[in-house]
């Protein structure tokens, strides 16, 4: 968490916030992604700058880091913390994402949804939650039907919180 927090502030003051943000999206999704990369961050035989090397082709590709980021990775490799860089990437997300107000979500469907629905969809979370969203698409073709009659209680139940909240928040 320390290290999340002292990034953040950093970054802020540096105007680079959003930039780091996106290098550590990219960085913690390539951890989801490729389990092996925590395993080779871990090993004792890889030196420091094959360390860095690896953690910035999973941050941006062929691309260049930022400077904020690049001191950052630096200052956790010396300190022999990459153990615990994905939880700092989390952590870093979240607090990102307090700071700027955005939502994330998830939608999983059978089918893919066209970009139109996506949008409204979107749109729709970020305007009952007053924030603006990161929606997320997943296409689980194991959901086959959907019976409403177990979906409609769930529904109304959605509704009248969010009615209670906004009623309760003016």
């Amino acid at each position: 968490m320390r290290y999340a927090k002292a990034l953040i502030e950093y970054a802020k003051g540096t105007g680079a916030e959003d930039r780091v943000y996106h290098e550590l999206r990219m960085l913690e999704r390539s951890f989801r992604k490729h389990p092996d990369l925590r395993e080779a961050l871990d090993n004792p035989i890889l030196k420091i700058k094959e360390k860095f090397a690896l953690i910035c082709t999973a941050a941006v590709g062929n691309g260049e880091v930022s400077r904020e980021f690049s001191r950052f990775i630096t200052l956790v490799l010396r300190n022999r913390r990459e153990y615990y860089l994905q939880y700092i990437c989390l952590t870093y997300l979240d607090l990102y994402r307090k700071l700027k107000h955005i939502g994330v979500g998830k939608l999983i469907t059978s089918v893919p949804v066209s970009r139109e629905v996506w949008e409204r969809i979107r749109n729709s979370a970020s305007t009952l939650l007053h924030a603006q969203m990161e929606l997320q698409t997943e296409v689980d073709p194991s959901i086959e039907e959907i019976d409403m009659s177990r979906v409609i209680p769930y529904l109304v139940i959605s509704a009248v919180i969010i009615a209670i909240k906004y009623f309760t928040s003016k």
